[in-house]
């Protein structure tokens, strides 16, 4: 079997690599600084698979009443992926990360499309076959609110941003989407509101031919990576970022004025962390070369985060109400031996710690996610612009073909929990995205206030129960639906 080439895991004495023993000692070395007992345990976990679930949670618990101590755990998280991935030459010469970016590169050409079409002056909302805007915003921010689906602050920005429609014309700032197909991702919003944009993905005519017939409908312009020629521009466009970063980087290098790495990246299991592993080294390169560059994520809901007491107390009130599933709380309780409906947070907790890591995405779409979070916690701490929101569950196809998953988001509103369609989620958060430009979020004592500000969870902070105590009962309610 062809040895994979590009970001690579560290290869073992058999010339392979071994996703969990990375995972344990990634979060071992995070962890160690802070909570040697922690970083003990992880390393000594011998089913990481089922197990990582609890070492993850420990790596918000661990820096929770100390802003320094959540650094240095993303610092030495950070630290170890770098320390230990490796990069797989053309020539099959296994070499540490930063040889990505001193071999020779391929040069990567620049086609440009769109320009001509509409320029959208206001901010719009899709949802639910509808187009929102004006006072339909903010009725529905209205609602979102009273039924616990977004933070206060994330309306609150929303709101700033819908009064300002001017700051949806980023004045010449180019966000660079990685991931540009990505249905979460901002591409059509930036476009739709007459921003430049540098599209990076790969080489997938189906994906280009759509990202092209958008940028023809509205005023952004489309600059992507494609090789030299007179054909359709859909055949030729693409990069890999997994193999030829050292060529990304050279590009993105060339294009004048600010720019904002976007990190819309997603694949599914191993090459996960490999992608994102690809991206945080391209992201530190690129940083080095242009030190005013801005970063953007977005963080999954379906992770450990540190939330605030009005959240806890929203919780702790829907967990009283004898509504809808509350009825057969007791019972099922019983029967499941107390697994099954827990309160999602002990009465009182500030901030209470919403764990709503699903088993079914597995340790490495959570390492995966982590990275991002951690390089988010430290570039802010180095002064950098940075934009990570959380954002809700959504149904996008990356979901939705998971059948367990698919059919416990078609469940999930019977526990107060609402899953977007891709439309309304990836407008919202291309919204949140230019808030955070035009007012830069600041560097918090405690990092989980940083993370915890804009949130837009869907319901999973503020819901009655801890969200994999009622997973399965979600899926069973929502089969019938998911199956339609």
């Amino acid at each position: 079997m062809t040895e994979p080439s590009g970001v690579i895991f560290p290869p073992t004495a058999s010339g392979t690599g071994l996703t969990s023993s990375l995972g344990r000692a990634v979060v071992g070395d995070a962890l160690r600084a802070v909570d040697p007992i922690g970083a003990a345990a992880a390393q000594r976990e011998t089913d990481w698979r089922r197990g990582y679930l609890m070492h993850f949670r420990r790596l918000v618990e661990a820096g929770l009443g100390s802003g320094e101590a959540a650094r240095q755990i993303a610092a030495g998280g950070l630290a170890s992926v770098h320390e230990r991935m490796r990069f797989r030459t053309a020539e099959g010469t296994v070499e540490p990360l930063a040889a990505a970016f001193t071999g020779p590169v391929e040069p990567l050409s620049t086609a440009t499309v769109g320009g001509q079409g509409r320029v959208d002056k206001e901010l719009t909302l899709p949802y639910r076959g509808e187009r929102l805007r004006g006072d339909g915003i903010k009725r529905r921010l209205d609602a979102w609110l009273a039924a616990g689906i977004i933070e206060p602050s994330c309306a609150e920005a929303i709101r700033t941003v819908q009064a300002n429609p001017d700051w949806l014309d980023l004045g010449g700032t180019t966000v660079v989407a990685l991931g540009a197909g990505a249905e979460m991702g901002p591409v059509p919003s930036l476009l739709r509101w007459g921003n430049p944009v540098v599209g990076v993905d790969l080489a997938r005519p189906a994906l280009w031919s759509r990202l092209i017939e958008t940028a023809d409908r509205y005023g952004g312009r489309l600059h992507v990576p494609a090789v030299k020629g007179d054909g359709d521009l859909a055949q030729r466009a693409g990069a890999d970022l997994l193999h030829g970063i050292g060529s990304i980087a050279e590009w993105l290098d060339g294009f004048d004025g600010r720019l904002v790495l976007g990190n819309y990246v997603y694949a599914d299991g191993a090459i996960n962390v490999r992608l994102s592993t690809a991206v945080d080294a391209l992201t530190g390169h690129l940083r080095q070369s242009r030190p005013d560059t801005a970063l953007a994520f977005l963080a999954t809901p379906t992770d450990v985060f540190a939330v605030p007491g009005d959240a806890v107390a929203h919780s702790e009130r829907a967990y009283g109400s004898p509504a809808g599933v509350g009825r057969l709380r007791r019972p099922l309780r019983l029967l499941s031996g107390g697994r099954m409906l827990r309160r999602n947070y002990a009465p009182g907790d500030d901030p209470g710690i919403c764990d709503a890591l699903v088993a079914q995405q597995g340790p490495n779409y959570a390492l995966a996610k982590r990275i991002h979070r951690w390089r988010a916690t430290v570039a802010r701490s180095e002064g950098v612009t940075v934009s990570m929101n959380v954002a809700p569950p959504t149904r996008t196809r990356s979901v939705v073909k998971n059948r367990a998953l698919a059919a416990a988001y078609a469940g999930a509103h019977r526990f107060g929990v609402e899953v977007f369609e891709p439309a309304t989620s990836n407008t919202l958060m291309a919204a949140l995205l230019v808030h955070d430009l035009r007012n830069p979020p600041q560097p918090a004592a405690e990092v989980w206030h940083e993370e915890a500000e804009f949130a837009a969870h869907g319901g999973l902070w503020r819901c009655a129960y801890a969200p994999r105590s009622a997973l399965g009962i979600a899926a069973l309610l929502g089969w019938g639906a998911a199956r339609g």
